[in-house]
């Protein structure tokens, strides 16, 4: 018996990838579309305040490569570190992308780290809600602190692995089975990923989806990465979906002894 999976749904629309990717390290506007596509991602994250949208008019636009039609366009914060910036940039992407309302809010501690900087997340997520924004929310793997932020309305919940660009791996699995437990929305792990056996893990905790950027873009062969992060998050769903065996401290034969011939 097959279990048939339902789509990942955030803001109301239907996604059937669980991949997100990002558009920050590589080479150019060509390669993040080529891993773009291989990824089978429907979704792209783009820094406002380091890759044009159109607010550099004498510059490249992501948009003249990664169609806004064929792909949703997630504009983040990244770089901000105040309430008060993250909520001016979501404003400003809002205003380049004629009314678009899905982002994805980060406010950052510091720069070494870029771990989340909680108290300015949630004024600056209650800010945006009110202002009619749809927020993914980037955030510590507090179950309390994401549960705070799904009450004030974020669309998803997105807990760090570990630390951004790490490439550390899921450092925090019992955090985020907690949040996952108490969620009503998407909890998608954002950070910390660095290999496919790493999506894989996530999945296979229950997570929605997974976010991941550098752990694409500076592998040696990103395309070929993206595809690997596909097949790991489709893998890691389904193992989820189809139930581990239990863990044991003994053996459990395969073939069973019992009425055997000799």
């Amino acid at each position: 018996m097959t279990t048939q999976d339902s789509p990942l749904v955030i803001a109301g629309k239907a996604y059937a990838s669980r991949l997100i990717i990002g558009s920050g390290k590589y080479q150019s506007f060509q390669q993040n579309l080529d891993a773009l596509v291989a990824s089978g991602a429907e979704m792209i994250t783009v820094a406002i305040r380091r890759v044009n949208l159109g607010q550099n008019r004498d510059e490249p636009s992501l948009l003249e490569v990664i169609s806004p039609t064929r792909y949703t366009i997630l504009p983040n914060t990244a770089g901000c570190y105040n309430a008060a910036d993250a909520v001016r940039t979501c404003r400003m992407a809002r205003e380049l992308l004629d009314g678009h309302k899905l982002v994805k809010l980060e406010v950052l501690g510091d720069q070494k780290t870029l771990y989340p900087n909680v108290t300015e997340t949630l004024i600056a997520a209650e800010e945006l809600v009110k202002d009619g924004f749809d927020v993914m929310v980037y955030t510590s793997d507090d179950p309390l602190i994401a549960k705070r932020l799904e009450e004030l309305g974020c669309v998803a919940v997105m807990p760090l692995g570990a630390p951004i660009g790490s490439g550390l791996g899921i450092r925090n699995p019992y955090n985020i089975r907690m949040i996952l437990e108490n969620a009503t929305v998407p909890v998608i792990v954002d950070a910390g990923v660095g290999t496919a056996s790493d999506a894989a893990i996530a999945m296979e905790l229950g997570c929605h989806g997974v976010l991941m950027n550098t752990a694409i873009a500076e592998a040696r062969n990103p395309v070929l990465m993206a595809s690997a992060m596909k097949k790991a998050v489709e893998s890691g769903r389904e193992a989820f979906l189809a139930g581990r065996m239990p863990r044991r401290l003994y053996a459990s034969a395969s073939s069973p002894i019992d009425g055997t011939f000799f």
